[in-house]
């Protein structure tokens, strides 16, 4: 099994990662796959589509077994959202 390490920090990680799927993914892969997940390499700008975060971290691991993953769900600005759906107060 191969041991992976970032090279960066959290936050050039996300500055990173946001930058290039607002740039150079989200143009090609926002029509048709709303809510799946893309996995990109903040290093080549390589990116895997598939239905969840690890499918998609692992195609991109199989081109590219260096690579250094962001994640985000297409469409949304997380991946996973915490807590109840309804915005509705309680009386």
């Amino acid at each position: 099994m191969t041991v992976r390490h970032p090279r960066y920090s959290k936050e050039e990680f996300a500055q990173r990662g946001n930058e290039l799927y607002e740039s150079q993914v989200r143009p090609r892969v926002e029509e048709g796959n709303l809510g799946r997940i893309v996995a990109i390499d903040i290093e080549t700008g390589a990116f895997e589509i598939a239905d969840t975060a690890i499918a998609a971290t692992d195609q991109l691991y199989d081109r590219y077994p260096d690579a250094q993953p962001w994640v985000i769900r297409i469409g949304h600005q997380a991946v996973y959202r915490f807590g109840s759906r309804s915005l509705k107060k309680s009386v």
